[in-house]
């Protein structure tokens, strides 16, 4: 499992707008920190109105992210939060 710079220098790797982690979100630690994203930036990545493509998430993106024991959730249309998965 990647760890959370880690993780987020490999999202932004790939094309995705990361804003920080979740406690910077909710500005309130976050016990299992995650990662904020800016769907909206990227709608050939995200698209949470998409129902061709499982969950409005790139499917390659959805696998990368999976393989490193992450895993993507919608916050709103506009907001991905990337959590790790224990």
């Amino acid at each position: 499992m990647k760890k959370i710079k880690e993780m987020m220098a490999l999202l932004e790797e790939n094309g995705v707008r990361v804003c920080g982690t979740a406690s910077q979100f909710y500005s309130s630690k976050v016990q299992n920190e995650g990662i904020w994203v800016a769907a909206d930036y990227t709608p050939e990545l995200f698209d949470y109105w998409n129902h061709k493509v499982p969950f409005g998430i790139n499917e390659k993106l959805n696998k990368l992210v999976e393989d490193n024991d992450w895993y993507f959730e919608w916050h709103d249309p506009g907001t991905m939060m990337v959590w790790k998965n224990f």
